[in-house]
């Protein structure tokens, strides 16, 4: 397994296998606290090999310092197609957050596991604006 893409941005749209991204960060910027971030979204592009099966458990939680959630945690599962001929195959996820609530500032973490493993973290800053 090869994890290809995994970022956080603005949005993202999937469509014939093709993943378009809009707006990667890092940092939300906020003018007072606690704050809401209108809209953001977590883009996913997963590659596996034929040897790895055709279905994967994937969750994926947005953590702050502290080890809190600040959303309940996301669980699903990716179904592989592999094509005649193909040894790998690859899967888009999209995970679109809307109102996402932040009450202090400093860094968050968003965790990807796959399967039984945590497979990529991002972090995520929240600073106060000047």
């Amino acid at each position: 397994m090869q994890i290809e893409i995994f970022s956080l941005c603005d949005a993202a749209t999937t469509e014939n296998g093709k993943l378009n991204v809009l707006g990667a960060f890092d940092t939300l910027w906020v003018g007072k606290l606690p704050a809401v971030h209108p809209h953001c979204t977590v883009a996913l592009r997963v590659r596996f090999h034929l040897s790895e099966g055709n279905e994967h458990n994937v969750s994926v939680k947005f953590i702050d310092a502290d080890g809190k959630h600040i959303v309940p945690a996301t669980h699903g599962v990716i179904k592989i197609d592999y094509s005649e001929g193909q040894k790998t195959s690859s899967a888009n996820l999209i995970l679109n957050i809307q109102g996402l609530k932040v009450d202090k500032c400093g860094e968050y973490s968003i965790d990807l596991t796959i399967g039984a493993k945590s497979r990529a973290s991002l972090p995520m800053f929240v600073r106060k604006r000047k």
